[in-house]
């Protein structure tokens, strides 16, 4: 795809695989909605843009006000005209134990994680629809594939995101707009920087990405037909073979994140 002059809108946009995915469109010639609640933090991420010759417009928005989201993609429409590309990226993570974790711990990772990208699909879905163009990239995560001890309310959301993709991938069949789901494997960010991390031996196994590699999945997943691309590739086998043989998969996933608790705890 040529992006340039493309209008791409990104949430979670101000830091991590939104801050990487931006500059990875900007460097192609996109011009970017960078969505997030820190102002601060996403005039940095412009400031940073600033080099290549895009427009950047900034919108403080959380992802999880449905009023919020209105009013923003009203912004981009009355600013653009038009929208290209979505990314739905906005999201977070608390790590813990379901027993340990508060209804409102878990309800706010919904909200944000899978209702914002569904708030964000729904106001911008008519546009992508009437123009009969246009692509939503939503980033969930290898979590949507597996049941993690500790992380079991985050794994929701991103089932839940996955889940919802599919099915909006077949309803959009024969028309011009796409849908695909990027789902990486552990990623250095500053996911991992909320306090319930504290005793948490982060990317102690070697398997994580940076966010440039999830960023230029992203890129990819702008233009592709598929339903879910997972980065690192080979970890679809991973899949496969949870979805195949969920009896001798299951057990080592489990034993293997238990023990990563009983760490946390001892």
């Amino acid at each position: 795809m040529d992006f340039k002059n493309k209008v791409v809108v990104i949430t979670g946009a101000s830091s991590g695989i939104g801050e990487a995915a931006a500059e990875q469109f900007a460097k192609r010639g996109a011009n970017l909605v960078l969505v997030a609640r820190r102002k601060e933090k996403l005039e940095q991420v412009a400031q940073k843009l600033s080099k290549y010759s895009t427009k950047t417009l900034i919108q403080v928005c959380d992802v999880s006000d449905k009023q919020q989201v209105k009013e923003m993609s009203e912004k981009v429409i009355e600013t653009f005209s038009k929208i290209d590309i979505l990314v739905n990226n906005a999201g977070f993570v608390i790590y813990g134990k379901v027993e340990e974790l508060s209804i409102e711990d878990i309800e706010s990772q919904m909200q944000t994680n899978y209702f914002g990208t569904i708030n964000c699909t729904k106001y911008f879905l008519p546009h992508f629809l009437k123009q009969n163009s246009g692509h939503m990239v939503n980033v969930a995560s290898v979590g949507g594939s597996f049941g993690v001890p500790g992380i079991a309310s985050y794994c929701a959301t991103k089932f839940a995101m996955l889940g919802f993709s599919e099915g909006l991938h077949h309803e959009l069949h024969g028309t011009n707009v796409g849908v695909t789901v990027v789902s990486p494997i552990m990623v250095r960010t500053s996911l991992f920087d909320h306090p319930s991390f504290k005793n948490f031996t982060k990317f102690a196994t070697g398997i994580s990405l940076s966010a440039d590699s999830v960023a230029n999945a992203i890129i990819k997943a702008s233009d592709s037909s598929r339903l879910e691309i997972v980065v690192p590739s080979f970890v679809r086998i991973g899949i496969w073979f949870k979805q195949t043989f969920p009896f001798l998969i299951n057990p080592i996933i489990g034993n293997r994140f238990r023990k990563q608790l009983e760490k946390r705890d001892s």
